[in-house]
């Protein structure tokens, strides 16, 4: 996971993971799990893990699975880079305390990343301004709104100098497959996607796939195109028949279209894009009903309003004030960090059919 310098034979990088409260425990396997797979068929300690949280106590995972890290974070200095790892209610569960520490962090000049929605927290703590980064495609509205000099990619995952972040699910996999074959050859990381039964490697140029993309396939290209005119345009709306026109439709044929495929008007599904984009918003972040309704394209208030109440059977103010989240204190003991981990997980591998069966090449790496 190098930036600048070279990957020497018989040097161990370090990856910590900072493991926010109600992040995705899919993400975290799916960053950790090519590292460990890399040092079993290498046969080598190429990588070493470690995860931390603020005071090496019990994090929840969003599906209620509790962590015990390895360590607090007050000695980073064992992780040449640092992933944060988010989920669930990005926005809440940012601290100052976590925007102090990823700043230091960046003045020591370590590789910073995140999965899921862990770059929020880099964006909250100004460490990806003039970057590019991925974040799970729910939370890319908001972000845009939020940080508007950080520039929001809908890749699977980006890899811009020294920032290294992806979306969530298994885009970590692939994020970690790629670093891992820039550091130590593509036979090394094809190896690895054999072994975890991965069809393909996807790279930068994948886009994460949209809930239409799964519903019509490679099928009806023309409502697709116009859905991703749609999308793209929220704040100011385009007129029904100049999205036909676009497409080379009728506005007849352009209704037929939806109707058959997605069984409403393009009216009502161009709306209610807009107020998903609304819900998005209302929720992860504190934009005013004004601000809400402006950048959703609804030509004022108490339209959106009504519009939201009659679509989500409640109205957008009562929808705020009840977003509340709340988490249960855990304190149990701290467990100390233990260097050795990673390589007993090495060393249990020997007894692998695979162990040490890619020869790894030394290499400068990102």
């Amino acid at each position: 996971m190098s930036s600048n310098s070279t990957v020497r034979d018989g040097t161990t990088q370090s990856v910590g993971f900072l493991l926010l409260d109600k992040f995705t425990l899919i993400s975290l396997a799916s960053a950790v799990e090519p590292l460990r797979m890399a040092n079993q068929l290498s046969g080598r300690a190429l990588y070493r893990w470690y995860t931390f949280s603020p005071d090496g106590e019990t994090v929840w995972a969003s599906d209620g699975v509790r962590i015990t890290p390895d360590a607090s974070w007050n000695n980073p200095s064992v992780a040449d880079t640092v992933i944060v790892c988010g989920g669930v209610g990005i926005q809440s569960v940012i601290t100052r305390e976590h925007i102090t520490w990823l700043q230091s962090l960046a003045r020591q000049s370590k590789r910073l990343g995140g999965v899921c929605t862990g770059s929020w927290a880099l964006a909250k703590a100004g460490l990806l301004d003039g970057y590019e980064c991925s974040v799970h495609w729910e939370f890319m509205a908001a972000m845009q709104e939020a940080f508007p000099r950080v520039s929001i990619s809908a890749s699977l995952f980006t890899l811009d100098r020294n920032r290294f972040t992806s979306s969530g699910g298994t885009a970590p996999l692939d994020m970690m497959l790629h670093l891992i074959g820039r550091d130590h050859g593509r036979e090394l990381s094809a190896a690895i996607s054999e072994m975890f039964v991965y069809e393909r490697i996807r790279n930068e140029q994948d886009h994460q796939r949209v809930p239409l993309k799964h519903v019509l396939g490679t099928h009806q290209p023309k409502l697709q195109e116009i859905v991703a005119l749609m999308e793209a345009n929220l704040e100011e709306p385009i007129d029904l028949d100049k999205l036909a026109e676009y497409v080379d439709l009728s506005r007849r044929q352009l209704e037929r279209l939806f109707r058959k495929y997605l069984h409403c008007t393009p009216s009502r599904y161009y709306l209610r894009l807009r107020l998903v984009r609304a819900r998005q918003l209302l929720k992860q972040t504190s934009m005013s009903m004004v601000e809400l309704a402006f950048v959703c394209g609804f030509v004022s208030t108490p339209h959106f309003s009504k519009c939201y109440r009659e679509y989500f059977g409640v109205p957008p103010s009562e929808e705020r004030s009840g977003e509340e989240i709340n988490r249960k204190p855990v304190t149990l003991a701290t467990l100390q960090q233990s260097s050795t981990e990673p390589l007993t997980a090495l060393d249990q591998a020997r007894n692998e059919s695979t162990f040490a069966s890619v020869r790894t090449i030394d290499r400068r790496g990102l």
